[in-house]
């Protein structure tokens, strides 16, 4: 096709994502409208519980197997040390949950604790597959696996829902997804065991301890909420809250596919001195990113309580307000995600580290605080005010490795173009009643359409390289743009 490495992968984690996203919405409306809240409360307390013991069996030797297998020295000997170091944490992980199990007591009435149990297990084999597919820089077979993790667990989960095994059946096709994955990556893994030294469980342990610190932070930051909001409120809120959560995830599709894509890329041109690409490639990213997380931001503010109620029923309309906040957090993602993102590419996840400890205090302070006095809406509160404080220490620890920019010209013209696409649909909304679906998803449509437009218009940069990538794609390029 002649299309660069980069733009390839990005466009193949881009479209997975978009693929999973899009079965993911309509099997989550299934089962909101199949069992209710208070079932997917369940679940996403389960997923919550699976991270915190997960991070544990990781130990940030998964980070830290990427980081070092990218760099090219010793794959081999890296691998096999990270697979047995992987397996011991596995061991620890799983006597630690079943020392907890007599304070787990939601995750025992619900019925999913074995299955949590199950979950970590095959997690172990996906997560040793998996580093050593993306370490080895095959980007597109590590999204391709994600994507038929993604695709299989929702197929089983759907299945296992429509035969009445509610949150269980939930859990098991989770598990089935990630099976599905160590499958595939296993097959396409070129790594083989060999002899490793101290040196190299030293290499490890060395990055991993900070990887391991930021991403426990990090996982912490995700689910707090969830956990919490389970803690004083119910089953039924936190399924609500996450739902609203779940229809933000629009924002995210591209920071995830530019985040996949570029950070074994940064990793290498870090080791190689090469930091001018790594400057270009962030500006670039979060450009991008933005290309679709103002848009989703302008028009779910506006339609966003209506397609919950349509979408996922009555009782989920009630999230409205949560879900406006936490459309603005997704904007503030962007520069969060990115930015730690190239902190511990260029090797310095001990700062990642401190943007994510700091974070982590704030988010869990502000989520006992708000949430008893403003519910969902109050851990929504917490999580764009911990997610810009995130994104401005980070923004603070890279800019003294090189100078974080944004390209404030096609950035503006972003806005621009969503705040003509907010006019249209705003008028749409006025003009026609927002009284059933149909109307709802012919406003976004509307939005789409607009903001494409002006935005191709407004400005020729972004308009070029759409029209090159697609035109190398074999799809045509309308002439009236």
């Amino acid at each position: 096709m002649g299309i660069g490495p980069v733009q390839r992968q990005s466009i193949i984690s881009l479209a997975s994502t978009v693929g999973l996203t899009a079965v993911g919405f309509l099997s989550t409306m299934y089962f909101a409208h199949a069992v209710g809240p208070a079932i997917l409360g369940a679940y996403y307390l389960f997923l919550a519980y699976f991270g915190i013991f997960n991070i544990i069996g990781d130990g940030g030797f998964g980070g830290a197997a990427v980081k070092r297998i990218s760099e090219g020295e010793e794959k081999n000997s890296f691998f096999t040390a990270f697979a047995l170091l992987r397996v011991a944490l596995l061991c620890v992980s799983v006597s630690l949950l079943l020392i907890a199990r007599p304070f787990l007591v939601d995750l025992t009435s619900s019925g999913v604790y074995p299955w949590l149990i199950v979950a970590l297990v095959v997690s172990a084999l996906t997560s040793v597959s998996s580093s050593g597919v993306y370490g080895s820089g095959k980007v597109g077979v590590y999204q391709i696996s994600g994507l038929i993790n993604n695709v299989l667990k929702i197929l089983f989960q759907v299945a296992a829902v429509f035969l009445g095994f509610g949150v269980a059946g939930l859990a098991g096709g989770f598990v089935a997804g990630l099976l599905a994955a160590a499958v595939v990556n296993f097959h396409f893994l070129d790594l083989r065991p060999a002899a490793f030294g101290l040196h190299h469980i030293s290499s490890l342990f060395s990055y991993s301890f900070w990887t391991f610190l930021s991403a426990s932070g990090y996982l912490i930051f995700s689910y707090a909420d969830t956990v919490l909001i389970g803690y004083f409120l119910t089953d039924a809120d936190v399924g609500i809250y996450r739902v609203a959560l779940q229809l933000t995830s629009v924002a995210t599709f591209v920071t995830i596919a530019m985040h996949t894509t570029l950070y074994p890329r940064v990793s290498h041109w870090s080791a190689t001195g090469d930091l001018k690409s790594v400057e270009t490639a962030l500006a670039r990213a979060f450009t991008y990113s933005l290309l679709l997380a103002v848009p989703v931001l302008a028009g779910g503010l506006i339609l966003g309580e209506r397609l919950l109620y349509f979408f996922y029923g009555a009782s989920f309309a009630a999230g409205a307000g949560a879900l406006a906040i936490l459309l603005v957090a997704q904007v503030v993602h962007v520069f969060m995600f990115l930015q730690t993102m190239g902190l511990n590419a260029i090797d310095r996840p001990r700062d990642s580290f401190r943007v994510t400890a700091v974070a982590v205090a704030v988010n869990i302070a502000l989520n006992m605080y708000l949430i008893p006095m403003m519910e969902i809406t109050g851990a929504a509160v917490a999580t764009l005010a911990t997610m810009a404080l995130s994104a401005g220490l980070a923004y603070r620890a890279l800019s003294r490795s090189f100078r974080v920019q944004v390209e404030r010209r096609a950035v503006g013209h972003i806005c621009l173009a969503a705040f003509a696409m907010a006019a249209a649909v705003g008028l749409y909304a006025l003009v026609i009643p927002l009284s059933n679906v149909f109307v709802v998803l012919g406003g976004v449509a509307l939005g789409g359409i607009v903001y494409g437009i002006a935005l191709l218009k407004l400005d020729a940069g972004i308009h070029d390289d759409l029209k090159d990538v697609t035109v190398r794609l074999g799809v045509p390029w309308p002439d009236f743009l």
